[in-house]
């Protein structure tokens, strides 16, 4: 039974998978946009998300939980706070966009492209 077993595991073991949900999560904040698998979009949508989410309270505390959820990557949570947490002040949620991209190349995987609204 796979009860609480929501989120993919990608063949990885719980550290790997934390490493690649940061790294993709990095690199989404500091590029804007991340072309990856449609399944690890779909996965890395809610992650960062929540993230923007917790950097629009913009206070001390929150910046310490972004920062310890990114791995203390300071450059990264700054740029949350100061750049893109205030683009979505007003808005309630649904700040990224998963853009199917189809088979890319030879890729057996299925491609898309995740990117802030």
């Amino acid at each position: 039974m796979r009860h609480h077993d929501k989120q993919r595991s990608f063949g990885r073991v719980k550290k790997v998978r934390t490493g690649l949900m940061r790294s993709l999560a990095r690199a989404l904040v500091l590029n804007g946009s991340i072309v990856t698998t449609v399944a690890k979009a779909k996965e890395i949508r809610p992650y960062v998300e929540k993230l923007v989410t917790q950097s629009k309270k913009d206070t001390v505390a929150s910046m310490r939980v972004v920062a310890a959820r990114l791995g203390n990557d300071m450059e990264v949570s700054a740029k949350l706070h100061t750049d893109i947490a205030p683009r979505y002040k007003t808005r309630a949620g649904g700040y990224t966009r998963i853009t199917k991209l189809g088979r890319v190349g030879a890729a057996v995987m299925e491609s898309a492209r995740i990117e802030f609204v």
